[in-house]
Parts: structure tokens; sequence; C-alpha cells
């Protein structure tokens, strides 16, 4: 308890800071480097992190100024609800809307969650068997054309679908979320189970036409926040379907993450850049992410020593990242220090970003995730 209750006090004390610099939701933050804020406004992927953060916090204190400013950043997202352009709405309007519904009970909220899931159902295409990411384009090499691509992050959107069926009683959203997450354990992974980020497909055929890990050091490497989000998305899918084949997926997916860790458990940007040199960048957010899917996964095994192993890995998780090596306190107004967003862009590199700090919450804020009226995301 000593320790959420520490986090949160700091929490409170970040949020502040950054709801005084951006007193209005018009603009969403995003990262803060070099001591600079970086913000977006709605048309990206990270806005609903914050509002979700804001939560979080109301949830731990029960202040109802805290609830007000939660309620203000979500609201202002509705618009959101309809977007079909990209994949991402299930970030976007879960962590915010999704968490509001969870501790208000609004319906309002639960009604724009549903049409936010029949918006991403229109990405979907069934001889392909997934949602599509992204619209056509070409790849960030300037050479390829992706067609349909597909990346591992689109894992995450899924929950808003198995949401969107709990509360209409509609099948049609979890089958879509069913066959994604089966098309995606078929194609987008290495023998070993590490995964490529982009699974470009033919949309005509369904035909894989090739694979890239963008975000990654090279496309057969892996990249670190790409198997946190499938830690994640995998743990979450056997939590809504328990279905033993997503529950064995999660645990291979985690368990080549733990084999390559370094000595302090948070990853390198790409767990095949220390090859490089020994001075690349970590990657907070990979940590953040994985360690609430690893608290996760250990209640959901029956043998008591993986169950253990899982949870006490979490924690060790927990506690380095609650040290001073990757706490900002009174660096700067975010919870987590040294998040890489892009590295081969030199975006975000060494940062403070939206998505460390909501995983990081979502940590402290888990009660026990078999209780099936608590929709995380």
């Amino acid at each position: 308890e000593d320790i959420v209750s520490r986090g949160f006090e700091r929490a409170e004390l970040q949020l502040s800071a950054q709801l005084k610099v951006l007193p209005e939701p018009n603009e969403y933050p995003r990262t803060i480097k070099d001591g600079k804020l970086k913000t977006t406004k709605k048309n990206d992927w990270t806005e609903g992190f914050y509002p979700g953060c804001l939560w979080y916090v109301y949830e731990h204190n029960h202040n109802e100024n805290w609830k007000e400013s939660a309620i203000k950043w979500t609201e202002a997202l509705e618009p959101l609800k309809k977007l079909t352009n990209h994949h991402d709405i299930g970030f976007l309007m879960y962590c915010s809307f999704g968490n509001a519904y969870r501790l208000t009970g609004n319906e309002i909220y639960k009604d724009i969650l549903v049409e936010s899931a029949r918006s991403l159902c229109t990405r979907f295409n069934q001889k392909t068997g997934c949602i599509e990411s992204w619209n056509y384009r070409k790849a960030w090499n300037g050479i390829d054309e992706w067609f349909y691509p597909v990346i591992i992050d689109n894992m995450m959107n899924l929950e808003l679908l198995y949401f969107a069926t709990k509360v209409t009683g509609d099948s049609v959203y979890a089958n879509i979320a069913n066959a994604h997450a089966e098309t995606t354990a078929k194609n987008q992974f290495r023998a070993d189970y590490s995964n490529y980020h982009v699974v470009n497909y033919d949309e005509e055929t369904g035909k894989v036409l090739h694979k890239a890990t963008c975000q990654g050091f090279s496309d057969n490497s892996a990249w670190a926040r790409g198997q946190a989000w499938a830690i994640y998305g995998y743990t979450m899918v056997y939590r809504e379907t328990h279905d033993v084949r997503f529950l064995d997926f999660a645990r291979k997916v985690s368990d080549v993450y733990l084999s390559r860790l370094p000595e302090d458990m948070i990853p390198y940007w790409d767990f095949n850049a220390p090859e490089l040199s020994s001075g690349e960048p970590k990657d907070a957010s990979a940590s953040a992410i994985t360690a609430s899917a690893l608290l996760e996964l250990s209640t959901y095994i029956n043998d008591s020593d993986s169950a253990f192993f899982y949870r006490n890995k979490a924690v060790e998780m927990l506690q380095i990242l609650s040290s001073p090596a990757y706490q900002a306190r009174n660096k700067k107004d975010a919870f987590l220090l040294h998040s890489v967003g892009h590295m081969n862009k030199g975006w975000e590199v060494d940062a403070s970003i939206s998505y460390a700090d909501y995983y990081y919450c979502l940590l402290y804020t888990s009660p026990s995730p078999r209780d099936t009226e608590r929709y995380r995301m």
C-alpha cells in the first residue's frame, strides 16, 4: 500500500502541474523532452492516455475536482467516436471513455464506446481476417507499398470490441476481435514468439505480402514496445475469451521478452539494439505496459510457481520504474523518464511519454483483473 500511496502522491503532483500548463482540453500532452512539452490535437493516437491518468488518480483519491477534470478531458474527445481512417480509436476512446464509464456508470459513455466500436469494425476485412491499421501508404523506407498494413499495436484496440459485445449482447464485435487475434498470432510472430511490427496483406486474397519491423532495429529484430503490446494484447484476449490457446500464447510472448531483459529489467528500445552499443536508450514505456500485463497474467495461471514467477517479475519492474533512476519527480511534469517513441525517425528518444505514464498508473490501480466489471486498457 505504501508504494501505491507514494505513487499516486507523485502522480497528483505531476498531473496538477500539467493541468496548470494546459487548463483546457484543446491539445493533449504527449511528450516531454529537454523540458519542452509536446502536445497533439485530436487527430493522433495518444490523446486518450491523459484523461485515463486523470481517471486513475480520481479512482485512488475520490476527489471531485479530479473527477471534473477527467470528465472535461474525456468528453472533449467525443467527436472521435466516428473516426474510421485508422485503427487507434480503441486507444483514444477506451482509455478515456472506458475508464469514465467504469467509474461513473454514465450510460452516455457506454453509447459513445459502442459507436466507437462500430467505427473500428469498418476496418475489418473478411479476406485478411484482421483489422487494417493504416490506409494504403508507402512504407517508411520509401520503397515498399503497404496495401493493407496491420501493426502489432492493433491488438490493444480489441478490448473496445469485447466491451461492445458485453454491453450490447451482439457477438459481431467479439467475433471480429477473435478473428484479428487469431490471424495476428498466425502471421505476425517468428518461431521464437517475437513479433514483426507490420504485416502487409493483399486485401483481395488475404495473402501476406511482406513483414517489417519499422520502429525496431531491423525487420528481423525484436522491437521492445511491439513485444509489450503483444503481451498485454493476448493476456487481455484470454481474459475476454477464456480460450486457453490465447493464455498459452500470452505466456510464450511473455517468456521471450523476459528471457532477453538486461539486468535492471528495463528493455533497450529494441532487444537487438545492444549489439550496436551498450549506450542504446532504454524504453520505460515497454516496461510499464508489460508489467501491468504480467500482473494480470499471473492471476490466470493455476501453477503457483509459474504464477509467482510472472507476478514477481512485474513487481520487480514496478519497483525499478518507481526508483529515482526512472522517476521524473521534480525534473519534469511527467511520471517516468527514459521512454522511446520512434528511434529510427529520431522522435521522442529518451523522453517522457503519455502512454508510459498511463500504463504505470494502471500498475498501481489494479484490483483483481478477474473482476469482470473492470474494463481495462
